[in-house]
């Protein structure tokens, strides 16, 4: 289980929804960070996909991530795309998860936060939608 912050507005851009990534928000709006793990091989891939990219297998299931993991880059965005300029400056994250994935998110901590610091992945639950994003993991 992933914590969730709650949020008084609606998300600026809406996530894209498919009929396969349907249980991944499905999850992530009950506290779960699920993706894919691909074949025999078992390479976990976020965003979840629904084939491998090197057989074209479509041999996948759903797994649980810990939603745990470092950080290893962070910037501060001060000219954003017209969706979310009222909120500038916002951060943005690429992290390691410690399940396997890199990936790109928000960041809920400063812009100064040490590289290689613990992080955790949160969903943030706005007034319509639910997404995740990344913040310092308090221990």
């Amino acid at each position: 289980m992933i914590n969730t912050v709650q949020l008084n507005h609606p998300h600026p851009y809406p996530p894209r929804k498919t009929p396969f990534t349907t249980p991944f928000w499905e999850a992530l709006a009950e506290g779960r960070f699920i993706t894919t793990r691909l074949g025999a091989a078992g390479a976990i891939t976020f965003p979840p996909r629904d084939f491998d990219p090197a057989t074209w297998s479509r041999d996948v299931e759903w797994v649980e991530l810990s939603g745990r993991g470092t950080l290893y880059s962070v910037t501060s965005v001060h000219a954003a795309p017209e969706a979310f300029r009222e909120f500038t400056p916002y951060q943005v994250a690429i992290v390691d998860l410690d399940d396997g994935p890199r990936l790109a998110t928000a960041f809920l901590g400063p812009v100064d936060t040490p590289l290689d610091s613990p992080i955790e992945i949160v969903a943030m639950r706005y007034t319509d939608e639910v997404a995740f994003a990344a913040r310092p993991l308090v221990p």
